[in-house]
């Protein structure tokens, strides 16, 4: 399972990576990994201006739909228009080509609340 350093987590297993101004946020390998093969990703919240935990979208299995949750608050950009022919893509490679949204953090967007990778892994790890 991979733990990348330069991400931050949360207990709702996405992650987030701030990339100047931009964040990009997506799920984590040890979520695709216990969900199965995703089939559908769904995110009706382009535009919209939500707060940390907030509910975003959602990702459908074969058996089971999953709340997708908001790590920071800020403003929705941008969803991975890849996504929609190929939901897989997160599966794949959950850190890179699968990742869900863009996100304009809130200028109080509390990144010290978030998980590293160490405290990500002893919380999956129990």
């Amino acid at each position: 399972m991979i733990f990348p350093t330069n991400v931050k987590y949360t207990k709702d297993h996405e992650w987030i990576r701030l990339e100047g101004d931009v964040a990009y946020v997506g799920i984590t390998d040890y979520a695709q990994e216990q969900l199965g093969d995703i089939v559908f990703v769904d995110i009706q919240t382009e535009g919209e201006t939500l707060a940390a935990d907030e509910v975003f979208g959602t990702i459908e299995v074969v058996k089971t739909i999953s709340d997708l949750f908001l790590p920071i608050a800020g403003e929705v950009l941008e969803q991975n228009e890849a996504l929609a022919d190929q939901p897989e893509l997160v599966n794949k490679d959950p850190y890179g080509e699968g990742w869900l949204i863009k996100l304009k953090p809130a200028a109080d967007a509390d990144f010290d609340s978030l998980l590293d990778a160490e405290a990500y892994k002893a919380l999956i790890n129990g």
